[in-house]
């Protein structure tokens, strides 16, 4: 082709940074709820998750989803999926660096907080793989309601090495784990599950029915929920049984989703299908919450992922491109929209870290509220935040090479995963009314910021009011469980964060000047310090 012009005013790659120790705001949270040692640990991790060929395996697992072959050459049914080298890149990165099982095993008394951070870090690369990763990561404490399975399966499922391939899981050296709980005709209500399981003479239960969202289908082992006589049952259903065999685990066929496409989510059908019983008979929402409480965390940490990612992209974008005599990042109004991205952001990440913090410390009451309000507001403002930085990119943003196309795709996923909005509002009500202890844990940390700021202190006024009046209480859950995060997200940001991103974040979120859109922070905030705080620094 000829040459016409000379290209210019075109922004260089985002590479050789680092979104773990690089973000501010990331590693402060690192310092705070662990320390300094915590956050060299993920030094390697950091560097590799900024470079080149970290994206551009991400880039490639997205452009190459899993292919699903039913039967082998000669008709022999085998539901296997297939996935590209550089899903097993990513997952093996992953497992290896310990945000999988491993901190269940760690003796450090900050194992959680290091695996929270680095997978928020981490997980910048390419959201996918996170499912698989949280799964094994959360089937550990569900599993250890029967002491005699946990003995044998969770060895592999807190390696720290990730074995792929259907094998006898205690024969691998890593397992990976899945959960399998949504039906057709229930969706969200998991009383309405028609699997039905029968006891058999050598103590297992044949399992028969479908169901109809099953992710990482290639998984080894997985919780799924079937009826018994005495009501939902959960029960360990692994891949491969101990004598070699595969267990029947017919995959019909892979979902065609929005986002997520670098992860196989699958439908599978059941039928005399062997497993092993978790907890007690009748009792198996309450085994399966165990695993859905650790999910739940990773939704607001993935969450909280994509926004930084999105924040990222669009800051080094400002910061280089020119238009009408000066760098975007210099204009007073895309400082606005930065700053209000940014600020978005670190009350993510500061509330996502502080619920691994509370996974460290034992606090079961402060997690089953907290985490139910943070997946809940951060999930929901998710798509919000990467649509705006969308638009810092202008044209550029829609185009697929820039990444925000998969971000923003990705974007709904954590608000929709284990529960949409409707359902994770009424649970915040839930976990509020079955124990006095949930809100005592919640309101003890709102109140370690009362009377730093009087717009707070209105905001902790309304939540009162709001719980004081059960009339109606389901109507306006969604209203409390909005209210609750964002005096959680204050309270965090009022005693750790800068002065000028918790008072942005007061006059907005919580003081009522806030426009329908972000980039709308009140005059005097000063935006140019928020924007470089939010700055990611090399590698």
């Amino acid at each position: 082709m000829t040459a016409t012009h000379e290209v210019t005013n075109q922004v260089p790659p985002l590479v050789g940074h680092d979104p773990v120790a690089g973000d501010a705001v990331l590693a402060e949270a690192c310092r705070r709820h662990a320390d300094e040692a915590t956050l060299a640990s993920l030094a390697d991790l950091g560097r590799l998750a900024g470079s080149a060929e970290a994206q551009d395996w991400g880039r490639v697992a997205n452009e190459n989803p899993p292919k699903l072959r039913t039967h082998d050459r000669y008709g022999h049914r085998v539901d296997e999926v297939e996935f590209h080298p550089s899903w097993h890149q990513l997952m093996g990165t992953a497992v290896g660096h310990g945000l999988a099982g491993a901190p269940w095993v760690d003796p450090s008394p900050h194992a959680h907080v290091r695996r929270a951070v680095g997978y928020l870090g981490w997980t910048q690369v390419e959201m996918g793989h996170a499912c698989p990763t949280t799964m094994t990561y959360a089937v550990v404490p569900a599993l250890r309601r029967s002491p005699d399975l946990a003995a044998l399966y969770e060895p592999g499922l807190t390696s720290r090495e990730y074995s792929f391939g259907l094998a006898e899981p205690t024969g691998k050296p890593g397992l990976i784990a899945g959960m399998g709980m949504t039906e057709k005709q229930g969706g969200s209500d998991v009383r309405a599950n028609t699997t039905r399981a029968v006891a058999r003479p050598d103590g297992t239960y044949a399992l028969t029915g479908h169901k109809w969202f099953t992710s990482a289908p290639m998984s080894d082992l997985f919780l799924v929920l079937a009826q018994l006589d005495e009501g939902v049952t959960c029960f360990l259903v692994p891949r491969v049984l101990p004598d070699g065999t595969r267990n029947v685990f017919r995959v019909q066929r892979l979902k065609d989703k929005l986002g997520d496409r670098s992860n196989a989510s699958s439908e599978v059908e059941f039928d005399g299908t062997a497993g092993w019983l978790v907890g007690e008979p009748g009792r198996g929402v309450p085994a399966i919450i165990e695993m859905v409480n650790m999910t739940r965390l990773d939704t607001v940490l993935g969450s909280a992922a994509t926004i930084r990612a999105a924040l990222t992209q669009a800051v080094h974008h400002a910061g280089h491109r020119r238009a009408f005599g000066a760098l975007l990042t210099d204009q007073p109004l895309m400082q606005n929209v930065l700053a209000d991205l940014a600020v978005e952001s670190e009350a993510a990440t500061a509330l996502a870290i502080r619920l691994a913090a509370a996974v460290d410390a034992g606090e079961s009451a402060f997690l089953r509220l907290a985490g139910a309000a943070a997946k809940f507001w951060v999930c929901k403002r998710t798509p919000t935040a990467v649509a705006e930085a969308m638009e810092v990119l202008g044209g550029n943003g829609y185009v697929e090479e820039s990444g925000l196309p998969r971000l923003y795709r990705q974007a709904p996923l954590n608000s929709i995963w284990e529960g949409s909005g409707n359902v994770i509002a009424l649970d915040v009500l839930r976990a509020m009314g079955r124990s006095s202890d949930t809100l005592a844990a919640v309101s003890a940390e709102i109140e370690l910021a009362r009377g730093t700021d009087s717009r707070f202190d209105d905001a902790v006024k309304r939540l009162h009011v709001e719980l004081g009046d059960p009339d109606g209480l389901p109507l306006r859950a969604r209203r409390v469980a909005g209210l609750l995060a964002l005096c959680l997200q204050g309270s965090l940001l009022l005693r750790h964060a800068p002065h000028a991103v918790a008072d942005a974040f007061c006059a907005t979120r919580l003081g009522g000047d806030w426009g329908a859109v972000l980039g709308t922070l009140p005059a005097g905030v000063p935006t140019r310090e928020i924007v470089e705080r939010s700055r990611v620094a090399p590698a």
